[in-house]
């Protein structure tokens, strides 16, 4: 499947349309109701799905992916925790370097490995700039990564980051409070953002109601990420998606 992500992600932000990604945790999927969820997926218009985790304990990805392929038409997307979590049978995959941190590995040496594979691959490969931000809590990212978020409260540092990112030739940037995170990335904090660079922005974790979804959206996030909270909650889905839908209508005066 060829998807052009990367246009489709930078004619969506050229048109201020956003996009509704569901990350998906191999580890939590139950390949006997799975169908109908990605049935419901589909229905509520969802964009995208990120494969993936910080910590995989049962590799399942490429029968994950081919359920995708099987029952829906939107692009399985890569969210690799490490080199090991490469699929060639994606569609895409963000290549994440882990840059609010100072873990080498997470900036570039997980990469060194990983590269003659994804170079095999033929994935559409996403340069994407990583940071992760204070959700109030310790949260599995941060942890395995063994890395400081930026604190909540730092937008300047936030937007800084990114900006750094951008200049060296980051082709997304990626603002996550985590899995399980107590807070959402804060409005101030991707407002920053936004505001310093023009690449796509994808913000995740924490984000777990209408209220939270479209404040995000409100605040500049091009792509809104919500994988924990739905896994706790199915009936999320239509939530997040009906703050997507209604946002995009607003753009249109609907």
């Amino acid at each position: 499947m060829n998807n052009n992500i990367r246009e489709q992600l930078l004619s969506k932000r050229k048109e201020g349309r956003r996009s509704f990604a569901v990350l998906l945790d191999p580890d939590k999927i139950n390949f006997d109701l799975f169908p109908d969820f990605l049935e419901m997926a589909v229905k509520h218009g969802v964009d995208y799905f990120f494969v993936g985790g910080s910590l995989i304990t049962e590799y399942s990805i490429d029968k994950l992916i081919k359920a995708i392929h099987v029952h829906t038409p939107v692009p399985a997307i890569l969210f690799p925790g490490s080199s090991l979590h490469i699929e060639p049978s994606a569609d895409g995959i963000l290549l994440l370097s882990l840059i609010s941190g100072r873990n080498p590995e997470l900036l570039i040496g997980q990469h060194v490995v990983a590269a003659p594979l994804i170079q095999k691959s033929g994935l559409e490969v996403l340069p994407t700039g990583y940071m992760l931000i204070e959700s109030g809590r310790l949260t599995t990212v941060s942890y395995i990564s063994n890395t400081t978020p930026i604190p909540r409260d730092k937008p300047a540092i936030a937007a800084c980051t990114a900006m750094a990112g951008a200049l060296l030739g980051l082709s997304n940037i990626f603002l996550d409070a985590g899995s399980g995170a107590m807070h959402p990335v804060p409005a101030p904090v991707i407002a920053a953002v936004r505001n310093a660079v023009t690449t796509p922005l994808i913000v995740g974790g924490g984000i777990n109601s209408y209220e939270k979804a479209y404040a995000a959206l409100e605040a500049g996030a091009d792509v809104i990420v919500v994988g924990n909270a739905i896994e706790e909650n199915p009936n999320l889905l239509p939530e997040i998606a009906a703050a997507v839908q209604a946002f995009n209508g607003s753009l249109q005066g609907v």
